[in-house]
């Protein structure tokens, strides 16, 4: 049986003021908490974040990006919770927000503003875009991947596909952490803190990167992962109904020891001599 650790997590004794919603801020902070760090999510009062009301295929949103954290509602314009703010700032290590572009500066809560409190602070704002010209523009996790091209390399030829999971968003979250830790370790060396951002919209040139290269190289787009014409297709597999009611099975086979072992396996020992499957692009 697995032993559950008591053992305080690398992160004990951090403080993180979280100002975020939805899910690359929040997702953010959420790495931050199970790596110890005491983290506190400023909700807007009196109902709280709005994901605590989500249904449906929505309703884990809240629970799963903000385990671990504690919270407090405040109404941001009221200048007693401001006032409270400010006071926790001065023992806070870290902030991460994922307002709109200019709103934590309007509300008197941007890097500028909270350093001056505490120089030691590190100001994490995570962002649809980064410096450039669509930084004022607000974005989602599927629009990104419709820009960047992530969708395009998802499905079919011709027929763009959204993932599965908010890829952007959580990995935009990850990145924000990245940059977090390097600015505590840099903060042990200078005594300063620092002002760090994480972007979705570069999160999704960093998925993308392999396949700008090679088109870069080749000075053609790359094919989806769906297009037979690929040299080394990842095709889209069909799952199989199994023995067991309502159970399905997947096999993906994408190497040419896979497709020995897969033979071997299922005493298909004859497909490994059939010209038809000798090679992936005819698979």
């Amino acid at each position: 049986m697995t032993q559950v650790s008591t053992k305080p997590g690398p992160l004990h004794g951090i403080r993180v003021l979280e100002f975020t919603h939805m899910i690359m801020g929040p997702s953010c902070a959420m790495v931050l908490a199970d790596l110890g760090a005491d983290v506190i999510k400023v909700e807007p009062g009196p109902e709280g974040d709005n994901t605590r009301r989500l249904k449906g295929a929505a309703i884990g949103f809240f629970p799963s990006y903000n385990r671990n954290k504690r919270s407090v509602c405040l109404d941001l314009k009221q200048p007693a919770s401001m006032a409270l703010i400010r006071r926790l700032v001065e023992t806070t290590d870290i902030v991460v927000e994922n307002f709109r572009p200019g709103a934590m500066d309007k509300l008197g809560l941007g890097h500028a503003d909270l350093s001056r409190i505490n120089e030691r602070l590190i100001y994490c704002s995570c962002k649809g875009f980064l410096a450039g010209p669509y930084e004022h523009r607000a974005a989602l996790d599927e629009v990104v991947q419709m820009m960047g091209g992530l969708a395009y390399m998802t499905g079919p030829p011709g027929k763009p596909m959204r993932a599965g999971a908010s890829v952007n968003d959580i990995m935009g979250g990850l990145f924000g952490v990245i940059a977090i830790m390097a600015a505590l370790r840099d903060r042990d060396t200078t005594g300063h803190g620092a002002w760090v951002q994480s972007g979705l919209f570069e999160t999704n040139m960093v998925m993308m990167g392999q396949h700008m290269a090679a088109a870069a190289i080749t000075g053609r787009n790359p094919p989806s992962f769906g297009d037979p014409a690929m040299v080394k297709p990842w095709s889209l597999y069909d799952v199989f109904d199994s023995a067991e009611p309502g159970e399905q099975v997947f096999v993906g086979v994408v190497t040419e020891t896979q497709w020995q072992a897969f033979c071997q396996a299922f005493g298909l020992q004859e497909l490994l001599a059939e010209p038809a499957f000798a090679t992936q692009s005819k698979r």
